[in-house]
């Protein structure tokens, strides 16, 4: 899928190493318990685990979200990708996207949104590099319309970011650098017998940068849709389809169908994939709706 991964230079990145990490307490209010909702599933692969496999299966529950104290904020952020812009650079791909970027820093857990650059058809945008780790827009600096403020606060989304860092700040090269998010919302959607969706690359790929990137997904809703189908695999799989592989050479294979389902990456340990949706049988219209969260090291070039 069309990831995020954050603006730093790679040749510089330092090799990550295992830690204990220092971080300021978090109150219940910041974790927002560990209570399920009823909609919510059991994490379906609960034997991995992001740190020690690359890569793993998350539920609602297994983040400790509580999607019952959250379920105005579930409303919320699921209607905001009711309006989301087509993909500026692939209008014919039944891709529809906003981003922005967020800064964390651990060692003091605040949080904020980096502002968007002004732009007289979006409002504001994100810039959005890739370098040549998506085939289709080698080292092309993309410009994407930005998460609205509204939604930018919204405490779920908060929630997800939260518990996506708890995944990922045991390694070290996090622990003491400002930490570089992207958040990513994505719908493919189809309107026709003859659409097909399609995310971007189209093939088993990493997000590129430091050793120390993550990807985090997280599905919102998924509705009258054939197709989506995620694939993890072994990181030199990178630029096939899974379809094409040795059964060894593939981690995993799973549809996401209910809301919050999700996975991680350790990006450089595996790569990962989404099919190419299309309408389910007997139905008009069909969409699914994606929030990716990216996580890695900011590393200025000073």
């Amino acid at each position: 899928m069309d990831d995020i991964r954050s603006a730093q230079s790679p040749a510089t990145a330092p090799a990550p190493t295992d830690s204990t990490p220092t971080r300021p307490a978090r109150t219940a209010q910041d974790t927002l318990g560990a209570s399920l909702g009823a909609s919510a599933p059991a994490s379906p692969v609960g034997s991995t685990s992001v740190r020690r496999d690359g890569y793993a299966r998350l539920s609602a529950a297994d983040l400790g979200v509580d999607t019952q104290a959250l379920a105005e904020d579930f409303a919320q952020l699921a209607k905001g990708y009711e309006d989301l812009p087509p993909d500026p650079y692939a209008p014919d791909t039944n891709r529809y996207r906003r981003y922005s970027h967020a800064v964390y820093l651990p060692w003091s857990g605040e949080l904020s949104f980096v502002p968007g650059a002004p732009d007289p058809e979006f409002g504001t945008v994100t810039k959005y590099w890739q370098d040549e780790h998506n085939p289709e827009f080698p080292r092309v600096l993309r410009r994407l319309p930005d998460i609205p403020p509204a939604l930018q606060g919204n405490r779920l989304l908060d929630a997800l970011i939260h518990a996506d860092l708890d995944q990922a700040l045991w390694l070290q090269d996090l622990q003491h650098t400002p930490v570089y998010i992207g958040v990513h919302m994505i719908t493919l959607a189809v309107r026709g017998r003859q659409q097909v969706a399609v995310s971007s690359p189209n093939c088993l790929h990493q997000d590129g940068g430091s050793a120390a990137t993550f990807t985090f997904a997280h599905l919102i809703g998924c509705h009258n849709i054939n197709g989506g189908e995620n694939a993890i695999a072994t990181a030199d799989s990178a630029g096939q389809r899974p379809d094409t592989l040795p059964p060894h050479a593939v981690h995993a294979r799973f549809m996401m169908t209910e809301p919050l389902d999700g996975y991680g990456v350790h990006d450089h340990r595996v790569s990962h994939y989404v099919a190419p949706v299309h309408l389910a049988h007997g139905k008009n219209t069909g969409r699914r709706d994606i929030l990716i969260i990216g996580i890695a090291p900011y590393t200025p070039g000073l």
